[in-house]
C-alpha cells in the first residue's frame, strides 16, 4: 500500500494531467502513459513506487474521459472516443445549450462509474468462461454490428418520398462504410509512411494517436468547422439552463453507455470507438425528437468511454490482458496478474477521481462560453481548422495530410446524404475486423 502523502500526490497528478490531455486535441493518454513508463526508474528515485506512477496513469485515463468532452463540443475537435459525440454536441452549442452538453457528458461519465461497479461481477464471471469463444469470433461479431448499421438507416424523412426510399439511403450508408473502412484500411496499413515532424505516439503501438488523429479529425471535426465556416454560423449566446431531459432517458443513456462500455473492454482489438457506434445503434429513433436523442446519445457516448476505462483495468484483473495503453503501462508496472488489494486501491482512486472530474468538468463546461461570446466564430473555426492541419502536419506529415485531406470529403458526404455520421465509425471497425480474419 503507497504512503498517504505519496498517494494523494500519484491522484493529484494524474488529475493535472488528465485536464491537460483531455483539453488539448491531439494528446492522447497513451502519450502519457509511455512518458511515464520509459521515465519509471528516475521517477523512482523520487519516492514514486510502480504502484504510485501507476495511479498516475489511472487517474490520467479516467480525467480523460470526463474532459475530452470539451474540445469536441466547443472547437470540433475529436478523438477516438468522443468523434461521434461532436455532431449532436456542436448543434446544442448553436443552439445556445453548449454547457448543458458538457453537463449531459459528465452525468454520463459519472453515471457509468456507478453502473460499472454493479455490474462488475457478473461481467467477470461471463467473459472469464467465455473469453476464448468471443475472441475466435470476433471478426464475425464486428461484421454483424456493420451490417446492422446498414440496415438500421432509414434516412430522415421527408414526406411524399415514398415507401422504398428507405433503400436509398442503406445505399448510401453502403457506399459511406465502404469508403471509409477502405480508407482505414490504407491508412493502417501505411501508417510506417508516416514522418512525423514531432512524435508524439508509440510507432511501435497499432492504430497509435498519430494515425488517429488525421483520421477522425478529417471524418469528424473538420467537416463540422466546414460547414460552420461557409455557412456563416455563429455561437449564439450560451443560456445558463437545467437540462431539459427526462430522468428516465438519462438513465437509459447511462446504461445504454455503461453495458456498451464494458463489454468491449474485454475484446481485443477492440476500442472504446467501437462501444460509441453500439450506443448509437441502441438509441437510434426509439425517442419523441431528434433534440432528446442527441442528448441522450451524449450521455451513452460518455458513459461508453468511462466504463470502457473501468473495465479495461478489471479485465486485466480477470484475464491477465491489458486492453489500452494505459493498462499496458500498468502492467508493465505491477505485474500481468494484479491482487485483489491492489485492485480494490486502484478502483477506490477511480471513484475519487471521477468526483473531481465530474465538478471539474461542469465548471470549465459553464466557464467556457464567457471565454467564446465575444469571439467572431467564424474567424475562430478558420484557426482551429489551420491548427489543426499544423498538428496533423506536425504528427504524422506528408501521409497524414493527404489521409487528413481525403477523410474530409467522406466526412462532408453523410451531411449530404441525410444519414448517421456513425458510419463513417467504419474506419477503425474493418481493419479490426480484417485483423481477426488474418487478412491484415
Amino acid at each position: 500500500m503507497p504512503e498517504p502523502f505519496m498517494l494523494a500526490l500519484s491522484i493529484l497528478i494524474g488529475f493535472a494531467l488528465g485536464i491537460i490531455s483531455g483539453l488539448i486535441p491531439g494528446i492522447h493518454t497513451n502519450n502519457f502513459a509511455l512518458i511515464l513508463l520509459a521515465l519509471a526508474p528516475t521517477i523512482a528515485h523520487l519516492g514514486f513506487t510502480n504502484t504510485n506512477i501507476a495511479i498516475i496513469i489511472l487517474a490520467n485515463s479516467i480525467t480523460h474521459t470526463f474532459l475530452d468532452i470539451i474540445p469536441a463540443i466547443y472547437l470540433g475537435a475529436p478523438d477516438a472516443d468522443t468523434a461521434l459525440a461532436v455532431l449532436p454536441g456542436h448543434d446544442m452549442l448553436l443552439d445556445g445549450l453548449g454547457a448543458a452538453a458538457v453537463r449531459l457528458s459528465a452525468i454520463g461519465s459519472a453515471g457509468s462509474i456507478i453502473i460499472s461497479l454493479l455490474i462488475a461481477a457478473p461481467l467477470m464471471l461471463f467473459f472469464s468462461r467465455y473469453y476464448d469463444i468471443i475472441r475466435e469470433n470476433m471478426g464475425w461479431i464486428l461484421i454483424a454490428i456493420i451490417i446492422i448499421m446498414i440496415l438500421t438507416e432509414s434516412g430522415r424523412y421527408i414526406e411524399g418520398q415514398g415507401s422504398l426510399v428507405h433503400l436509398k439511403y442503406k445505399f448510401y450508408a453502403t457506399t459511406i462504410i465502404l469508403m471509409s473502412g477502405v480508407l482505414g484500411l490504407l491508412a493502417f496499413e501505411n501508417e510506417h509512411l508516416m514522418q512525423p515532424i514531432l512524435q508524439l505516439g508509440s510507432p511501435d503501438t497499432s492504430f497509435s494517436p498519430s494515425i488517429l488523429l488525421p483520421l477522425l479529425t478529417g471524418l469528424f471535426g473538420a467537416p463540422v468547422l466546414l460547414i460552420s465556416i461557409f455557412t456563416k454560423s455563429s455561437i449564439p449566446a450560451q443560456r445558463r439552463s437545467s437540462i431539459d431531459l427526462r430522468s428516465k432517458w438519462v438513465l437509459r443513456g447511462i446504461a445504454v453507455g455503461s453495458i456498451a462500455g464494458s463489454i468491449v473492454a474485454w475484446l481485443p482489438g477492440v476500442s472504446s470507438s467501437v462501444a460509441t457506434v453500439l450506443a448509437r445503434l441502441a438509441i437510434r429513433g426509439r425517442l419523441e425528437d431528434h433534440r432528446t436523442r442527441a442528448m441522450e446519445f451524449i450521455v451513452s457516448v460518455s458513459g461508453a468511454n468511462t466504463s470502457n476505462a473501468v473495465f479495461c483495468l478489471i479485465a486485466l484483473f480477470v484475464i491477465g490482458y491489458p486492453r489500452s495503453g494505459a493498462t499496458i503501462a500498468v502492467q508493465d508496472l505491477v505485474g500481468r496478474t494484479l491482487n485483489g488489494s491492489t485492485v480494490l486501491l486502484f478502483l477506490t482512486v477511480i471513484a475519487l477521481v471521477s468526483i473531481a472530474s465530474y465538478i471539474t468538468t461542469i465548471s470549465l463546461g459553464d466557464f467556457a462560453p464567457s471565454m467564446l461570446k465575444h469571439i467572431n466564430y467564424q474567424k475562430l473555426c478558420v484557426t482551429i481548422l489551420i491548427g489543426l492541419i499544423l498538428m496533423i502536419s506536425a504528427g504524422s506529415g506528408a501521409f497524414g495530410l493527404a489521409i487528413f485531406l481525403t477523410a474530409v470529403p467522406i466526412g462532408l458526404l453523410p451531411y449530404y446524404m441525410g444519414i448517421r455520421k456513425s458510419h463513417t465509425m467504419t474506419v477503425i471497425l474493418l481493419p479490426v475486423a480484417m485483423y481477426y480474419f488474418g487478412m491484415r
